[in-house]
């Protein structure tokens, strides 16, 4: 785990030093501060419910713009033989792109909590409930990570990585709202894979073994399909 380690740091690193960083914070933040202050005087309601609503669609937006350029731009400048002949596995490589990935999504997530601040201040907030979503956050953005991943491991192009990692996380983002398209037989099957309904169930702080199990596997898989594609190449 050292070589994951150093591989993570250099990664997270990378990011503030690149303006592509504070872009996404800033449009972030304000796409999210918006959404939810908008309307939570309209609701009168003393929780971040709204907030954690909207976090599955913002998220399939944001993480694949943080994920597009990890793999992409090392195919595209060349470097990405260069690290191959580093005493490094490809599990090393992958865990530490991933690594730095989720934790600069939790970044962007830290300057939120002045939202619970916020609501703790004029109303009675349940934190149980808001650090249950904040778990869900760091799940949610994991998954979707390790689909950006494998999105940018396939292309050097970044744009085109960022799109194909933006279509398969909105769909796993929207398509609990999109039942009425689908055959009651498999109803079951197309809600145990959207990722909004497994979040939103943390986000109440409901803790269950089963959502925590699906996320796990979308990032398992996701890192999986990353690694057959870096041998591959």
């Amino acid at each position: 785990m050292r070589q994951a380690l150093l591989i993570f740091s250099k990664e997270f690193k990378d990011y503030f030093v690149s303006p592509i960083a504070y872009i996404v914070i800033a449009v972030f933040l304000i796409v999210t501060g918006w959404l939810f202050f908008s309307t939570f005087f309209i609701f009168d309601q003393a929780d971040m419910r709204r907030f954690f609503n909207l976090l599955p669609f913002v998220f399939a937006l944001v993480v694949p713009i943080i994920t597009m350029r990890l793999f992409s731009e090392e195919i595209n400048v060349g470097s990405y033989e260069l690290l191959l002949t580093l005493p490094v596995t490809f599990r090393d490589i992958i865990i530490g792109k991933f690594l730095a990935a989720v934790a600069f999504a939790g970044a962007i997530l830290v300057p939120t909590l002045s939202y619970a601040i916020f609501i703790s201040a004029v109303g009675d907030l349940d934190w149980g409930a808001t650090l249950g979503g904040y778990l869900g956050a760091i799940l949610l953005a994991g998954a979707y990570a390790a689909i950006g991943l494998f999105a940018s491991s396939l292309t050097r192009n970044q744009i085109i990585a960022c799109i194909v990692a933006m279509v398969i996380c909105v769909t796993l983002a929207i398509i609990d709202q999109m039942l009425f398209f689908f055959p009651q037989t498999i109803l079951d099957v197309i809600t145990f894979i959207s990722a909004s309904a497994h979040f939103n169930n943390i986000a109440k702080g409901i803790v269950d073994s089963r959502d925590l199990l699906y996320f796990v596997s979308v990032a398992f898989l996701g890192l999986y399909a990353t690694h057959l594609s870096m041998e591959e190449k």
